[in-house]
């Protein structure tokens, strides 16, 4: 894949083609919906983060660090598998 670098007559080239394919209004509205789905994706995004880190507190809240073993007598033998 060959790597392209836009300067700066080449990016003037493309706005003035975008400008006069769409138009002023049609890209302002496209902006402002772009930037309506960015907000709603940002939201969503940090509500996930906010979800991961409380199911990571409840998590160690149940911990079964906390579960007490059984009590084992020495001279119990184990069972036999048959």
């Amino acid at each position: 894949m060959v790597a392209m670098m836009l300067a700066g007559p080449d990016v003037v080239i493309i706005i003035v083609v975008v400008l006069l394919l769409f138009g002023g209004t049609k890209l302002a509205g496209l902006g402002k919906s772009a930037g309506r789905a960015l907000r709603e994706f940002k939201e969503e995004t940090s509500g996930l983060v906010e979800k991961d880190a409380q199911d990571a507190q409840d998590a160690e809240d149940t911990d079964t660090s906390s579960v007490e073993p059984a009590e084992t007598s020495e001279h119990q033998t184990p069972p036999v598998a048959r």
